[in-house]
């Protein structure tokens, strides 16, 4: 809203009818001086040129009317009386003239001149301020009316009006504020234009509290005013209000106030500001499948971002690939990479993801994302088993071979890429967990060696018992371990 523009339009209307305002406070006429009190009366050659100046003036001829008053206030010996009524006069032939400063220094002459009665001197006051305010002196002007009123009480609307147009019109809006409140309150009816300048002044000032409260009551007075309903959200927004702001908005949206793609975007932004992504995307979906929000690349990424922010990957899926083919950017690629990561689907992931990479996409993190799929992928397959396996069917396992392949993904990390360093951790523990699963084979097959060794030592320990060298049943897999002993152990085998 154009507050400077509004408020701009009232002054001049006001100033229009402020100028026809001056008049003159004295003319002389015979009548007036046969009631004059003593001391309040014309000598007969000042009064006659008085009544010729008046003469000239009644035909318009103001300036052959000021030389017979500039003659008569050069006659010695005029009393305060005469000098103050000729210097009104002249006061106001100059205001005729549209000589304004004139006007005022022949004002401001008579009450100098000292032959006014007090309620003479603050009309000629008055009629000073409203001058200065008339000929673009704001300030002073302002200033004067506002001495004027102090000093006589008079409160009249329009005196009010004249003082906050002033100031207002010097950009003095501190100084405006006090007139402009009164002048809102005693206007009856109050129209826009009274609830537009309290709105300007309010906001110029900072004043968010108030500005919320007057904004307020203008949506009650015009509620179809849209730029009103922006203007009270912001301004709740700016007060620390917040929540209101978001109260406000969703009252507007679901009221059907919002239509158009800008106004529902902001409603999307509240949802997602407060920790709704989810929310954000229904609406988000919902509307540009109604077509009031485009389904341009940046939409349709958006609406991703909020599904994947909502952990909603299953349901993002689609929007990134529709975002990706449309956009044929990297980073929508490389989103849609990521989903699919997320989803557990390597191989469709490992595709988008090199798409993104061949449009220019972080090497890095993309490869990093493709060896951390393929790891966790592996994670799902049983580890090797010792039983009954040679090292080569172990190394052929499901399990080795998907972490043979996380390894490679790892080690096309680049070595300029922020997740290098990472990369190599990663390369260190996938082969440490390789190892580790022929060394429990190789620990097991020790083990088992050596309780076989202990058990056919019994054996021979229990031969004059038994009667011969007998292994339990369940010990049998030992024989294979007797020669071994045998040779290392028995005298037979020591002497061969």
């Amino acid at each position: 809203m154009n507050f400077k523009k509004s408020i701009a339009k009232i002054t001049a209307v006001s100033l229009i009818a402020l100028s026809a305002t001056f008049v003159s406070t004295a003319t002389f006429t015979p009548e007036a001086q046969a009631q004059a009190v003593e001391g309040r009366q014309f000598g007969s050659a000042s009064g006659q040129l008085v009544n010729d100046a008046q003469t000239l003036a009644q035909s318009e001829q103001y300036s052959a009317a000021l030389s017979k008053l500039n003659e008569a206030i050069a006659m010695p010996d005029l009393n305060p009386y005469e000098r103050s009524t000729i210097y009104t006069i002249m006061g106001h032939y100059y205001y005729q003239m549209d000589n304004v400063s004139q006007a005022i220094a022949n004002n401001r002459n008579a009450i100098n001149a000292g032959g006014l009665m007090p309620n003479e001197v603050t009309g000629l006051e008055k009629n000073i301020a409203q001058l200065l305010i008339a000929s673009g002196q704001y300030v002073e002007g302002a200033q004067a009316l506002e001495a004027w009123v102090r000093k006589t009480g008079d409160r009249d609307p329009k005196n009010t009006t004249y003082i906050m147009q002033a100031w207002v019109q010097a950009e003095q809006y501190r100084q405006a504020l006090p007139w402009a409140e009164q002048w809102f309150n005693s206007a009856n009816p109050k129209e826009r234009k009274h609830f537009d300048l309290l709105n300007f002044l309010y906001n110029d000032l900072g004043m968010q509290g108030r500005q919320a409260d007057i904004v307020k009551e203008m949506i009650v007075r015009w509620p179809e005013d849209n730029t009103l309903w922006d203007n009270w959200i912001s301004l709740l927004a700016a007060g620390g209000r917040e929540q209101d702001a978001f109260e406000v908005n969703k009252m507007r949206y679901l009221a059907g106030t919002m239509t158009t793609e800008t106004d529902i975007k902001k409603i999307v932004e509240y949802y997602q500001y407060y920790e709704m992504p989810f929310q954000a995307a229904l609406i988000m979906e919902k509307e540009m499948n109604a077509n009031r929000i485009s389904k341009n690349a940046d939409n349709l990424v958006r609406l991703s971002d909020l599904f994947r922010q909502a952990r909603e990957y299953k349901r993002a899926l689609p929007i990134l690939k529709e975002a990706a083919n449309v956009s044929g950017r990297s980073k929508s690629w490389a989103n849609y990479g990521e989903a699919l990561y997320q989803q557990g689907q390597c191989a469709e992931a490992e595709t988008a993801l090199r798409k993104a990479m061949d449009l220019g996409y972080d090497r890095g993190k993309s490869w990093m994302l493709i060896a951390n799929c393929r790891y966790e992928a592996g994670q799902k397959e049983q580890r090797p088993s010792c039983d009954g396996t040679t090292p080569e069917q172990r190394l052929a396992s499901p399990k080795v071979k998907k972490n043979e392949s996380a390894l490679e993904a790892f080690r096309k990390v680049p070595a300029t890429a922020r997740d290098y360093r990472s990369a190599q951790k990663w390369v260190d523990f996938v082969t440490s967990e390789n190892r580790s699963f022929e060394f429990r084979c190789e620990e097991k097959a020790a083990i088992e060696k050596d309780l076989c060794m202990i058990k056919i030592e019994n054996a021979y320990a229990l031969e004059i018992i038994r009667g011969g060298f007998f292994l339990d049943d369940e010990d049998q897999h030992c024989t294979t371990f007797k020669a071994e002993y045998d040779s290392l152990y028995t005298a037979e085998g020591a002497s061969e």
